[in-house]
């Protein structure tokens, strides 16, 4: 029995000798590890994990006897790479609307026919829906973005980028200006439009280098202008005024064409219209949402393709429009002042393929005033502008419609 406890004793002296011997083997520092990743967002550029680690130490002897060394801390140091991605995040933060009367919500009532239509749309959701009176400042793009950043208006239905870029980022920048969503969608614009028929008895006018053709100068000139195409182009204040003039200039068409700069949209239209009629050629600017290009057949000549470089001077811009997004705009104190209509502009989706609709409807009811096109509109499309609105708003618009009432804050025409 003696014997038996001896050799016990000897094998546990034997197991703590050769624990003994693995330690002093193994590293009497904690080993420190360089890891290197790439991450995708803004991060500590080093940082220190404490890591436990334990360790095992076997001896095997007549059997297995398992022995736990105290646990060590071992140091990594993690060397990231940081990549800065620049990602525009819009913060939503649930407002309650103000207690007491509603302020009056104003429209920038842009000089062009779409815009004009949604401000009635908006307006008539917006009072009868929601209870706020509301009013329209009639300008051009220029005056009426610079009301917009004076909070002398609270809405712009269309803000077109690229055209006011430049503005429109300083004034973003400045906190001047906050966009909710957009209006149409994506849009072409052109300043080298011409008749589908025109193409078709001159198939090799195609490109606005053909422009430069003494034939197609004489097929577009006129008394006042002369040995030069006429280009009826922007309309005085827009952006794109400047815009297309840079493109003249960029395609080298100085000494081939003369700009008219209609006054407003509606003597740019009446210019394409009567020439459309009349069978005549007519050359100028145009998009895609305008009335005559979702009614007539047109054709683009065709353009350099866009390109950032090229678009970067001002003075200079050869190549094509890039297509067009429509931005809505508020004034930054209107979502305090009424958090729902924010959010019912956030909904709005009154893209090209409706407003197609309402300018076919337009162009079969000539009579039809702004006013009786809205109504139109109202009537006769609640599956669409339903969903942008609260239940209880629906219900107010529709007992509105059912009665006939007309927006107090629409302009007479």
């Amino acid at each position: 029995m003696f014997t038996k406890y001896r050799l016990v004793a000897l094998s546990m002296v034997l197991a703590l000798v050769t624990v003994i011997a693995i330690l002093a083997c193994s590293p009497a520092e904690p080993q420190t590890i360089e890891v290197t990743r790439v991450v995708t967002e803004q991060v500590e550029v080093e940082k220190v994990v404490e890591v436990e680690k334990p360790v095992e130490v076997v001896k095997e002897v007549e059997k297995v006897v398992e022995v736990e060394k105290p646990v060590e801390v071992e140091k990594i140091v993690e060397k990231e790479v940081e990549v800065i991605k620049e990602v525009e995040v819009i913060k939503e933060v649930e407002v309650m609307a103000p207690e007491g009367p509603k302020e009056t919500i104003v429209f920038g009532d842009l000089n062009w026919s779409s815009a004009l239509l949604q401000n009635r749309v908006a307006q008539y959701i917006i009072e009868k829906g929601y209870g706020y009176p509301t009013d329209v400042k009639f300008g051009a793009t220029l005056p009426l973005f610079q009301g917009l950043k004076n909070g002398d208006t609270d809405v712009t239905r269309e803000i077109w980028l690229p055209n006011q870029t430049e503005a429109w980022n300083a004034a973003r920048e400045e906190g001047a200006v906050l966009s909710v969503g957009q209006s149409l969608g994506k849009d072409w614009q052109s300043a080298f439009v011409i008749p589908a028929y025109l193409q078709e008895e001159y198939p090799e006018l195609d490109s606005v280098e053909d422009l430069k053709d003494p034939q197609y100068k004489e097929l577009f000139a006129t008394a006042e202008t002369g040995d030069k195409a006429r280009l009826v182009s922007c309309i005085i204040g827009w952006a794109c005024e400047n815009v297309n003039a840079a493109q003249v200039k960029g395609y080298g068409l100085e000494d081939h064409v003369e700009i008219i700069n209609p006054g407003d949209g509606a003597a740019l239209n009446a210019d394409l219209y009567g020439a459309y009629e009349r069978g005549e050629p007519w050359l100028g600017y145009q998009w895609g949402t305008n009335d005559p290009a979702l009614i007539l057949d047109l054709v683009r000549l065709e353009e350099p393709p866009f390109s950032a470089a090229c678009w970067a001077s001002e003075d200079v811009k050869p190549c094509a429009y890039e297509d067009a997004t429509v931005l809505i705009a508020v004034n930054p104190d209107l979502p305090a002042e009424a958090p729902d209509v924010i959010q019912f502009l956030r909904n709005w989706d009154f893209n090209i393929e409706v407003y197609k609709g309402v300018a076919r409807w337009q162009q079969a009811n000539p009579d039809a005033d702004l006013k009786a096109t809205a109504l139109w509109w109202l009537n006769n499309n609640a599956d669409i502008w339903g969903p942008w609105v609260t239940d209880d708003a629906a219900a107010g618009i529709q007992a509105a419609l059912s009665a006939g009432e007309e927006a107090d804050g629409w302009p007479s025409e």
